[in-house]
């Protein structure tokens, strides 16, 4: 028996889209989140550490450059020759010095399986923008990384302080470079995991017949309070990266091809998973990309309802949003990602996708009012992990969404509890307070769905239980 003292007490919160692990990786050097223009990254990048004489920097705002293209030119004074690898808040974008470039052998445009760019001037000399996982794993894999036990004790930390803001659980979007099933049986073997993680290796274009039987066999695998349940897909990039894919080009005409070169080859490698009975998660944030997938669903069948999902859904218009529910596809989405934009649409989001785009950003509200499920996260580390921040803006959007309609109280719960069950094929063992389910439960010293949203976003934990297991709760 424990006595909460008039705490509320929910169906535990699980983040539906997040990187614990992959973010550690993500997150290493020189927190750039809070620069707002050259002339603080300069200073920043002056007094910042040197691992093995590397700048490493992450969360840099493409509004950082003021309209400027991304170039190594803006900020090598500022690292004296030293080589340096920048991470762009969107995690699918880098800025290179010129010392990395070299280090890596990138003298010019190269080509990938999959939609990256290594950015040249008219000249064809590398700018050292570096755009998409493939030109930035070039410089990325020769930068430093954290050791095996730094990585352990990071995620260890890194999964107690989200237990410390009522996170019971994570939906993961990825499996790293294959060792995190090894990282997260190291961790239970010593203790335990304080989130039940479930997580889903990615798919890249080119996947072979081979590759997809690979994923499909890691399917179940598990440990205490972690399991593979899912693949992670990707139709596009970014807006501010000018990957995101669009039924119209963006203002610099960019943004009308799909990450994978041939679409038809991603709905192929979908209906294999789905034959087998995977389920999937697909990153689509442009028009077209949401599209495309709500069309390979359709191809599918009724069998396919609630079995695949789409993450970030960032720009849709009227006529796609009633698809979700008549098809059975989850939307995924993080309502902290509208703190990059601006009402004013002044930012780099909202000037390349142009006002009436822009006016159709996040639209939360308008998905739940059309019957779609709703399952909501923070995509950390590209935004904060804090749960209640999460409920807060859903309730409360930011930036280009802020004119649109916001979540209830009760629905932003719903995306972090049922809706996330249900986004996980767990509706019939979490997301609800019951007898026979998981005892995932959240107590907030005030009331989630009722409290205003400026103040549930620093209301008090009481106590997080993960599985029957108080993984935060000083007082119990």
């Amino acid at each position: 028996m424990l006595d909460l003292g008039g705490a509320t007490l929910t169906p535990g919160l699980t983040d539906a889209h997040s990187h614990p692990v992959w973010g550690i990786e993500m997150a290493t050097g020189t927190d750039l989140s809070a620069v707002r223009d050259l002339d603080q990254l300069r200073a920043a990048l002056r007094t910042a550490p040197r691992p093995a004489g590397w700048v490493l920097g992450h969360g840099l705002d493409h509004n950082a450059f003021g309209g400027r293209p991304v170039d190594k030119a803006l900020i090598e004074e500022a690292l004296a020759g030293a080589p340096a690898f920048l991470r762009l808040y969107d995690g699918h974008s880098a800025l290179a010095s010129g010392a990395a470039l070299d280090a890596a052998g990138i003298t010019g445009p190269r080509t990938f399986d999959q939609r990256s760019e290594i950015v040249c001037d008219p000249d064809g000399r590398p700018t050292g923008h570096l755009v998409e996982h493939a030109a930035m794993a070039l410089v990325g894999v020769l930068a430093p990384k954290p050791s095996a036990a730094e990585r352990r004790g990071r995620l260890t930390a890194l999964l107690g302080e989200m237990a410390a803001t009522g996170l019971t659980g994570a939906h993961v979007m990825d499996l790293g470079d294959g060792d995190v099933p090894a990282l997260l049986s190291g961790v239970e073997y010593d203790g335990d995991l304080p989130l039940r993680l479930n997580l889903a290796p990615w798919c890249m274009p080119g996947a072979t017949p081979q590759e997809l039987a690979e994923l499909i066999g890691l399917q179940g695998l598990r440990g205490r309070h972690w399991q593979v349940g899912g693949v992670k897909f990707f139709m596009d990039g970014t807006v501010e990266g000018g990957t995101a894919w669009l039924e119209h080009a963006d203002c610099h005409g960019r943004g009308t091809d799909a990450f994978w070169p041939d679409p038809e080859a991603y709905s192929a490698a979908v209906r294999t998973l789905d034959a087998a009975g995977v389920r999937t998660a697909t990153h689509a944030i442009g028009d077209a990309a949401v599209r495309h997938v709500l069309d390979t669903v359709a191809s599918l069948g009724a069998r396919a309802r609630m079995r695949h999902r789409i993450e970030h859904i960032e720009t849709v218009p009227d006529g796609q949003l009633k698809r979700f529910a008549e098809l059975g596809v989850i939307a995924s989405m993080q309502p902290p990602h509208t703190a990059y934009t601006r009402a004013d649409h002044s930012d780099e989001w909202s000037k390349r996708l142009g006002a009436d785009r822009a006016a159709r950003a996040w639209r939360c509200r308008d998905l739940r009012d059309a019957g779609a499920v709703l399952a909501l996260g923070s995509d950390w580390p590209i935004a904060h992990h804090d749960a209640r921040r999460v409920l807060a803006i859903a309730r409360s959007p930011l930036g280009a969404a802020s004119g649109g309609p916001a979540l209830t109280g009760l629905m932003a719960l719903e995306g972090m509890t049922s809706h996330a069950a249900l986004a996980a094929g767990e509706q019939r063992v979490a997301g609800r307070i019951a007898a026979g389910f998981r005892a995932d439960l959240t107590a907030f010293a005030l009331d989630p769905v009722d409290t205003a949203p400026d103040e549930l976003a620093e209301a008090p934990i009481r106590l997080t239980m993960s599985g029957g297991r108080i993984t935060y709760g000083r007082e119990f």
